[in-house]
């Protein structure tokens, strides 16, 4: 695992090699074994391989989102906010493993926040994806993972870029 966390960098440039899909479902059981409060998983998780839809999932912020322009696939990551009131946690829990789990199968990925991120001034960039999708009114986007693989390699920080002036022992 510490390799994994080594290794990871945000990936915003894909080659436009297909990810097999045993790595799909790797990636489908992986986040599905995602830990959640009180195991209730509130979080659902939509696939999105269809390009044209990746494209049309580029103009949820109003600059567009680079990770999207080239990603073979992206994942939105939702719940059903009645079902539990950490389902911000549950997400974000369940979007870092999809991630690392996507390092450990030679993939990049990029998280892209879309909770609390707007489209237009009077429309978020959450009601853009729930009118794109056909969410249901009660559900809640937290993000959008990109994953595929790096046009690029980018090496992981070094260990002296850590900030270990951010760990306290025992009080502030």
């Amino acid at each position: 695992m510490i390799e994994i966390l080594r290794n990871r960098r945000s990936i915003r440039n894909y080659s436009t090699k297909k990810i097999e899909s045993e790595k799909i479902e790797i990636l489908k059981e992986a986040i599905l074994r995602s830990p959640s409060s009180k195991n209730i998983n509130p979080w659902e998780f939509i696939f999105v391989d269809d390009l044209d839809k990746i494209q049309k999932l580029k103009g949820c912020k109003p600059h567009g989102v680079t990770p999207l322009a080239t990603a073979p696939l992206a994942v939105i990551i939702c719940a059903d906010e009645t079902k539990n009131d950490v389902w911000i946690e549950d997400c974000s829990i369940a979007s870092i493993l999809l991630q690392l789990t996507g390092q450990s199968l030679g993939l990049g990925s990029c998280w892209i926040q879309i909770r609390n991120r707007m489209y237009t001034n009077e429309i978020s960039s959450e009601e853009y994806i729930k009118k794109m999708t056909n969410l249901p009114e009660n559900f809640k986007v937290l993000s959008i993972v990109t994953l595929g693989y790096p046009a690029k390699t980018r090496e992981g920080k070094s260990f002296e870029e850590l900030q270990f002036e951010k760990i306290r022992n025992n009080n502030f």
